[in-house]
């Protein structure tokens, strides 16, 4: 079965975005891992906000949301959008079971983009496996949190941990009680 991986930017405070929905703290001078990290994915699980961020940037970025992400499967997760870019997926009903179908498809890992409300729900179904987080050595002391409310503690496993000269510190677990 394919792994659901969260992977983004998170402060050393734990938000996600500022309070304004800024990312201007995240670094984007050197790779950080991204490139390793999209050689193991195939596909994207991100939601109705991160996907309309995702894509404005695009269109003021000559269509890259993403500098240097290949080409993958998008699953944009929405109760409201209609419709969405061609070749991407839209899933707005049922969308753990749906979440749950994809993964069992043959296929690379998935990477769990964002946003917060999508990452809380698959966190509670127990549908993520491994967490890619890339601390920012920041204290932004307002904003969007990562994690919220869990239904219950969960127990991690250390995989991989990367200390980068600029400070940011790349930690990669495995989540152990799903």
């Amino acid at each position: 079965m394919r792994k659901l991986i969260l992977g983004l930017a998170i402060t050393l405070d734990g938000y996600i975005e500022g309070s304004n929905g800024e990312y201007d703290w995240c670094f984007t001078d050197q790779d950080y891992g991204l490139n390793d990290f999209f050689k193991r994915i195939d596909a994207m699980f991100i939601g109705r906000k991160s996907y309309e961020i995702a894509q404005q940037y695009a269109e003021n970025n000559n269509g890259e949301s993403i500098p240097g992400m290949p080409p993958l499967k998008e699953y944009v997760f929405s109760t409201t959008l209609k419709t969405v870019k061609d070749g991407s997926v839209l899933i707005s009903e049922d969308s753990m079971a749906a979440a749950r179908r994809i993964k069992s498809q043959p296929g690379k890992d998935i990477w769990l983009y964002g946003g917060a409300s999508l990452t809380e729900a698959m966190m509670n179904e127990g549908l993520v496996d491994e967490l890619w987080l890339s601390v920012h050595p920041i204290l932004l002391g307002n904003g969007k949190l990562l994690f919220h409310q869990q239904d219950q503690r969960v127990k991690l496993t250390l995989l991989e941990s990367k200390t980068y000269e600029t400070g940011l510190v790349s930690l990669r677990y495995r989540i152990e009680n799903k």
